[in-house]
């Protein structure tokens, strides 16, 4: 039986654990945290996603645990609309809307499939190297300052702020009569369905690096923006806030593979949070790793290639995509312009 082993075991190194296990392989993950971390706010899965996890037999157990995403507008500070975001163009072109839940929802979903046995929970891995000669194959999904990527991958790849610190919560109780998002200058808030009864939001500001800005210093950002935000803003909670700076990859890799090595997830492409991408890419590369496995039982090398080549540039189209919509949100001096030209122009 062929052996990997995953470095990370986030939302790209479970469902390739999933994946793989599926395909007859024996599966070992380490992952640094004492225990797996299921942090975060609501995660956007979008129709291939869905599809990839309905093909693992996990369609039924996300639809139990999400809710429909299927309106929301962009509107300015003052409250007039911008624009409608594609979510019906999404549902239309993938036959299935986006669907919403949490991030620590959808981690113990994934947690629920893998064998306890094969995870190994407070292992630094010092020496990625030393991998090679005990696995088949090693996966690197162990995030943005990857220590897999840095021992295998000679580019000069390395993250780089994003100029944006992410302010994230979610609200109890309420659900906002309009979800979608206003687009300031330099800031925007958006808000989505998380599940019944609980709201996202989402506060992506232009900060320089290493500032420390309070959960009062973004209230007063939002100040006189329309309602409900500043009604939002002032009933978060300092400790149930999550905050943090923003960072991609630069330059983009030139392969996702290296020998019997392949990246997945933030590892590969990490990329701004603009369009909600990053947890279905770290899904899709699982799905597709493993799909080229099988087709290339024999060849590990010939099978990475493959899936090198399939990946990597719909992955880096949409860190670029999601990088340009990034600037165009939180746009600061052609926030005029900006606005002009979203009243007339399909998103």
């Amino acid at each position: 039986m062929r052996k990997a082993v995953i470095v990370g075991a986030g939302v790209g190194g479970l469902t390739t654990a999933i994946a793989l296990r599926a395909i007859g392989w024996e599966v070992s993950i380490f992952e640094r945290w004492p225990r797996i971390v299921a942090e975060g706010t609501a995660l956007g899965i979008r129709p291939d996603a869905q599809a990839g996890l309905a093909g693992l037999g996990l369609g039924e157990r996300l639809r139990e645990r999400t809710v429909p995403y299927l309106r929301a507008q962009i509107r300015t500070p003052g409250g007039r609309r911008l624009a409608d975001l594609p979510l019906d163009r999404i549902q239309r072109r993938g036959g299935a809307p986006v669907r919403m839940l949490s991030r620590v929802s959808l981690i113990e979903m994934l947690v629920q499939e893998v064998d306890p046995a094969t995870i190994s929970t407070g292992v630094e891995i010092t020496d990625p190297a030393a991998l090679r000669a005990d696995y088949d194959l090693v996966v690197g999904a162990d995030g943005v300052r990857s220590a897999v990527r840095q021992a295998f991958f000679a580019a000069p790849t390395r993250p780089r702020y994003a100029g944006i610190v992410a302010w994230r919560g979610v609200i109890q109780g309420f659900e906002p009569q309009d979800y979608g998002e206003t687009w300031g200058r330099g800031q925007m808030f958006g808000m989505t369905p998380q599940s019944p009864g609980v709201t996202n939001w989402y506060a992506p500001v232009r900060t320089s690096e290493g500032a420390r800005e309070t959960l009062d210093d973004l209230r007063a950002r939002f100040a006189g923006w329309h309602d409900p935000i500043p009604r939002v803003l002032a009933a978060a909670e300092e400790d149930a806030v999550l905050r943090h700076e923003v960072h991609d990859l630069a330059p983009p890799l030139a392969s996702y593979v290296a020998g019997n090595v392949a990246l997945i997830g933030d590892a590969a492409h990490a990329m701004t949070p603009a369009l909600g991408q990053g947890a279905c890419q770290a899904l899709l590369d699982a799905i597709e790793l493993a799909a080229c496995l099988r087709a290339q039982p024999g060849d590990v090398a010939r099978a990475l290639r493959a899936y090198d080549a399939r990946r990597r540039p719909a992955a880096q189209r949409m860190v670029t995509a999601s990088r340009w919509m990034t600037r165009l949100a939180g746009a600061g001096r052609l926030a005029r312009p900006r606005n002009a030209l979203m009243r007339v122009l399909p998103l």
